[in-house]
């Protein structure tokens, strides 16, 4: 990352420790020694000016951050995933396992809930939080039966006529030798063709990283989103940067190549909207970001729900046949 994240993230610190002591001494009742004419006041006051001092230089740093910048921010460890999303948007959640053939991959979650007053299917990946999550998930790398799985549960979507919110959040499909031996890239294949003709609506947001095949194996649908500080590639930058420069140095020019922030893709017509974060990205305020992903969903929702299902599936095909068609035409 850039060195202004690195001075960001050591002034933050010193900043955070200063508001945690003086939050203590204010719950106390207690001061600073020799502020004590001061009292309570002083220390609301000393907290309300180290909160805009953290406020004006998280903007001062987030306001032009580059591609490389903005891969980290959607990589960060405490970015809220999956489940964290689901359990401040979602309710009466229940899970389905299986692929109805060999497996229940846990990189893939797929479950019946709640948001707001709709029903739907939830669908999306898993990175898992702990290191043994992160390995039972495979790190968000779904295999050939997640995707089945996911395919097959928006199919039982589509007979109850329920609506499907697919949250993309994978460095990419498990590339090894096990999933390509059990069909990954047709597993990939027959989801595009599959999710271009359900019969109800789909929601698909990028919620961290969009990586490649992974990320359109859930990506097809009638509203592409994605937040603000997420990412959507066919390559990873350091992948990128092995094949154009031979090694992964040049991750920080290959991230930039390959025109993958919110605001680029927008202007090439890969998404419809940018879901905004809080300042400094979802995972400094998970509760305010799990917010606005939810007006978004709430506010599409109802905008698809009286759509007739013929023009649907039309625009929904045109726009897949058309996907980064800006780009083309420049």
């Amino acid at each position: 990352m850039r060195d202004g994240f690195r001075v960001l993230d050591t002034q933050l610190e010193r900043m955070k420790h200063k508001l945690v002591r003086l939050e203590a001494l204010a719950e106390n009742g207690g001061v600073p020694e020799g502020q004590a004419p001061k009292g309570q006041a002083y220390i609301l006051g000393r907290m309300r000016e180290l909160h805009r001092k953290h406020d004006e230089l998280l903007s001062m740093v987030y306001r032009d951050l580059s591609a490389w910048d903005v891969v980290q921010v959607a990589r960060h460890p405490k970015r809220p995933g999956l489940t964290d999303y689901l359990n401040l948007i979602a309710r009466d959640f229940m899970e389905l396992h299986g692929d109805g053939l060999c497996g229940d991959d846990r990189a893939i979650v797929t479950a019946f809930a709640r948001i707001g007053l709709h029903k739907v299917l939830i669908v999306g990946h898993n990175k898992g939080r702990s290191l043994s999550e992160k390995r039972q998930c495979n790190f968000g790398h779904a295999h050939p039966e997640g995707h089945r799985k996911a395919l097959e549960k928006m199919k039982m979507a589509e007979k109850f006529g329920l609506a499907i919110v697919c949250l993309i959040d994978t460095p990419g499909a498990d590339p090894g030798a096990g999933s390509e031996e059990r069909g990954q890239a047709k597993a990939i294949a027959v989801n595009l063709k599959e999710m271009s003709r359900l019969r109800v609506p789909i929601i698909c947001v990028v919620i961290g990283q969009g990586g490649s095949g992974g990320a359109l194996a859930i990506g097809v649908g009638d509203r592409f989103a994605i937040m603000q500080y997420a990412y959507l590639s066919v390559i990873s930058p350091e992948g990128c940067a092995s094949i154009l420069f031979g090694n992964s140095e040049q991750s920080s020019v290959a991230a930039q190549a390959l025109k993958l922030t919110s605001s680029e893709l927008l202007e090439l017509g890969c998404v419809d909207t940018i879901i905004p974060e809080p300042l400094g990205g979802a995972h400094r305020n998970p509760a305010l970001a799990a917010r606005y992903l939810k007006k978004y969903i709430l506010t599409e929702l109802k905008s698809l729900s009286g759509c007739d299902i013929s023009e649907l599936l039309d625009r929904r095909y045109a726009a897949l046949r058309d996907f980064g068609g800006n780009m083309v035409r420049r």
